[in-house]
């Protein structure tokens, strides 16, 4: 018997740690070189793992398992024929049972694969769709898979949930002559269940980092308005020609980016982060934008935001937002970023204390628009406002450092033709 073991690669220099999220390949299933056999959930993506070699498949982790780089996952029988399965179960879940028994040994770490090429279970759904369809409610019978091998892909659930919703509610039948009586409470009313559900890898490191921000920072927040009204002018007059010639849509995202990396370089200390008892500044504006998925919060940041054009902003965060609601992102578009811009009013946060994203010193938070009286000229005029507010690391930003940087921020978005000519 020749058995190749397959241990965690190594995914990337920070990730110590993975979760065995899903099998893709059963106990004792005969497969192919190269094969995606497993998914892991590290903190900031879900990646799969391929065979190492052909053979029939010997799972030594369990689905929910947290494994440590270069842990044991599975061997791989590669002396066994093409076609063969095990025929007993138990005999797996033994081999399991004396693995984690035994004494544990050095880890050997593997080298990730570079591509993943051939299929997937047929009528499997990824972990993302069954999410989805768990929470629409489809069976995963139900629904026919367009991925490799006819694995269910996100696209397949997103289709099969919208389908459903617009269906029309099968007819009552109608009691004839039948006194109407008062419906029976329905127990589930008055349900008292309780469930446990683990969190996900990517939902507790999010929740590790947030405590660490919380507890780690000397974190204050300062607030101002801005008046929008030149902004939304600009929009309406160029929108046309702004997508006829680019092919997107000019956002409020690409000028509050512009107008943040502009002041950025004007004060180097809201751009900067500590390190030790060492400040490391920038001459460049990486601005992460934060952007919400099924799974949680990810900030993937757009590099040298001060030489970008609005269309090339605008085209970048398209890009990192479908990429990270997908589960596409690697994890190379996850790291960096020297300041944060986060957009709580696109779910109608009216104000709102945003927390730092470590180790950045500052994160500037929107949200919504709403029309209020304001007073301009000695005259009172209705405005579209929004509320502005910048929580900074104090031990490396003074208040006068943080109310400035605001201010200028206002000031530019109020008249964004003097951003645009760089006055």
């Amino acid at each position: 018997m020749s058995v190749v073991e397959m241990n965690v690669p190594t995914i990337g220099e920070s990730i110590t740690e993975v979760t065995l999220s899903q099998w893709l390949k059963k106990d004792g299933e005969y497969v192919e070189l190269d094969e995606p056999i497993c998914e892991f959930e590290s903190d900031k993506a879900t990646l799969e793992f391929p065979a190492e070699a052909a053979g029939k498949l010997i799972h030594v982790a369990a689905e929910g398992d947290d494994l440590e780089i270069g842990a044991l996952v599975a061997r791989i029988d590669t002396s066994a024929a093409k076609g063969s399965s095990d025929s007993a179960p138990d005999k797996a879940e033994a081999e399991r049972k004396a693995e984690k028994e035994a004494p544990k040994e050095e880890p050997v770490q593997a080298a990730a694969k570079a591509e993943n090429t051939s299929g997937y279970a047929s009528g499997h759904p990824s972990p993302a769709a069954a999410k989805i369809l768990k929470e629409g409610g489809v069976p995963a019978g139900e629904v026919k898979g367009t991925g490799r091998d006819g694995r269910i892909t996100k696209e397949d659930a997103q289709k099969a949930t919208e389908a459903k919703k617009q269906e029309p509610p099968a007819p009552q039948p109608e009691a004839k002559n039948a006194p109407a009586a008062p419906a029976p409470a329905s127990p589930a009313h008055f349900s008292r269940e309780v469930s446990r559900k683990k969190m996900s890898r990517m939902r507790r490191t999010i929740a590790k980092r947030l405590v660490s921000a919380k507890n780690e920072t000397a974190m204050l927040t300062t607030f101002n308005e801005v008046d929008l009204t030149e902004v939304m002018n600009l929009r309406k007059k160029y929108q046309d020609r702004f997508v006829k010639k680019y092919g997107i849509k000019l956002g409020f995202m690409s000028l509050f980016a512009k107008a943040c990396a502009k002041v950025l370089l004007e004060m180097p200390d809201v751009n900067a982060r500590l390190d030790g008892e060492d400040l490391v500044y920038h001459d460049y504006a990486d601005i992460s934008i934060a952007i919400s998925t099924p799974t949680g919060l990810v900030v993937p940041p757009v590099h040298n935001v001060e030489s970008l054009s609005l269309a090339e902003i605008e085209f970048k965060i398209a890009e990192l937002a479908e990429k990270a609601r997908n589960g596409n992102l690697s994890l190379e578009e996850m790291q960096g970023g020297t300041f944060t811009i986060t957009n709580g009013g696109v779910f109608g946060s009216l104000m709102s204390t945003p927390i730092l994203n470590e180790p950045q010193s500052a994160i500037l938070g929107m949200h919504a628009i709403k029309e209020r009286p304001m007073v301009v000229d000695g005259e009172i005029k209705i405005r579209p406002m929004m509320y502005l507010a910048l929580s900074y690391d104090h031990r490396v930003i003074d208040g006068s450092t943080s109310v400035t940087f605001l201010v200028k921020v206002k000031e530019l978005l109020e008249d964004p033709m003097a951003m645009m000519m760089d006055l």
